[in-house]
């Protein structure tokens, strides 16, 4: 599969690609919403940005405690149940009178919860899938899915519509709205994706994502994987929260200029790199990534800066080349469940850069944030190439741990 039509031709595909679509669009819309709510309400810029990102972090929760659920559940029951509860948890945050704590509180469940979605939507993308086909997928997936940034059309438009409902609907309507989007990918799920049995048997406890963990991490090759896709992307995550403080009046167009370079790479990773060249490109497109923030050392002007980011953010692709080795070092049964570990930690190390650049800026400046922030990804990902350079082999169908 080296095409987008033939990805486009795939049963499944298109409506896995539209649910999770559908999921971020109201992720985006209920989170701005939900963010001006409590600013409205309490006038903290903290507790604002807690309730757009809280869950984020709130994944975490779900990735130590859940996750083995992603390859123990039918995966449309629990991608169309999953999204009902969002829309249930979204109009339950518009409720006139709602206590500032209880906003949180299902802030916190949603997290939970959005942990072991990733890892059921990826691992059935896994299977729809063949393995050739898997980084173009997800490339394609990944045009709908953006937090920091904004990536792909989906997140455009749902940062622009989330202002324009805001406005136009009040905060508690742009809720309902999001909930509705919600429902629409409930039903995208339920009606367009085949019923299919769960990857792994056995009980979705505590227990048992802890030794599910245990396991994948029992394994020096993942551990490695582990380590390069979530702290060199956090890191440098860090650099992008300080793009506001170091060019206020044109921190849009370096976001701008991050998005079309990531969603270059994305496309050339998935649809141009051939197999036999993604184990080399990975650690030269994670370096790409980090190096030429170091300009900022020398306080370039914008056209220089918007170019580096541009380049740089080219090297975000290192993340599909880096899942492509972890799925083929990890049992089929576990698939989800690596897959959601790898979403819950990037995402959780993106929340640390970013306040870790934030303090290293506050007693700096910005700009130097930035550089440290930058070698410090190049350092790392030169301290991880010995534990990538083996060449992995297909994991066998059991492991001893």
């Amino acid at each position: 599969m080296r095409t987008y039509g033939d990805l486009l031709r795939t049963p499944e595909f298109t409506p896995l690609f539209l649910a999770s679509a559908g999921n971020v669009a109201a992720q985006t819309v209920s989170g701005l919403a939900l963010g001006t709510l409590v600013y409205s309400r309490t006038g903290s810029p903290l507790l604002s940005s807690l309730a757009m990102f809280g869950p984020m972090l709130a994944q975490l929760v779900g990735a130590l405690t859940l996750l083995s659920a992603a390859d123990r559940l039918p995966p449309r029951a629990a991608l169309a149940g999953l999204s009902l509860l969002f829309a249930a948890g979204t109009a339950a945050q518009a409720v006139p009178g709602l206590p500032v704590w209880g906003v949180f509180a299902l802030v916190l469940v949603l997290g939970v919860a959005s942990a072991v979605g990733g890892g059921v939507r990826y691992g059935l993308l896994n299977e729809i899938l063949d393995r050739e086909g898997y980084l173009l997928g997800r490339s394609v997936m990944n045009m709908s899915v953006g937090l920091v940034q904004i990536i792909g059309l989906v997140q455009i438009i749902g940062f622009a519509a989330g202002g324009v409902l805001v406005n136009a609907l009040s905060p508690r309507g742009t809720l309902l709205a999001g909930a509705a989007l919600y429902l629409a990918a409930a039903a995208v799920a339920r009606f367009g994706l085949s019923a299919r049995a769960p990857r792994a048997t056995g009980c979705a406890t505590a227990g048992e994502t802890w030794r599910n963990n245990v396991r994948l991490w029992s394994s020096r090759q993942r551990r490695a994987v582990y380590l390069a896709l979530w702290v060199p992307n956090g890191l440098i995550v860090g650099c992008e929260s300080l793009f506001v403080p170091y060019a206020p009046r044109h921190a849009g167009l370096l976001f701008a200029a991050g998005a079309v370079g990531m969603l270059a790479g994305d496309t050339l990773a998935g649809r141009f790199v051939p197999p036999a060249w993604r184990k080399r490109l990975d650690a030269p497109m994670r370096l790409l990534l980090a190096a030429p923030y170091l300009v900022f050392a020398l306080g370039p002007p914008l056209p220089v800066a918007v170019a580096a980011i541009a380049a740089a953010s080219v090297g975000y692709c290192a993340t599909l080349l880096l899942q492509d080795r972890l799925l083929a070092i990890t049992p089929d049964e576990l698939s989800g469940h690596a897959l959601g570990l790898h979403s819950s930690g990037m995402l959780a190390m993106q929340g640390v850069g970013a306040a870790i650049a934030g303090a290293v800026a506050q007693v700096t400046s910005p700009a130097v944030g930035m550089t440290l922030m930058a070698a410090a990804s190049v350092a790392v990902t030169v301290s991880l190439m010995p534990g990538l350079r083996v060449r992995p082999a297909p994991a066998p169908a059991t492991e001893r741990v």
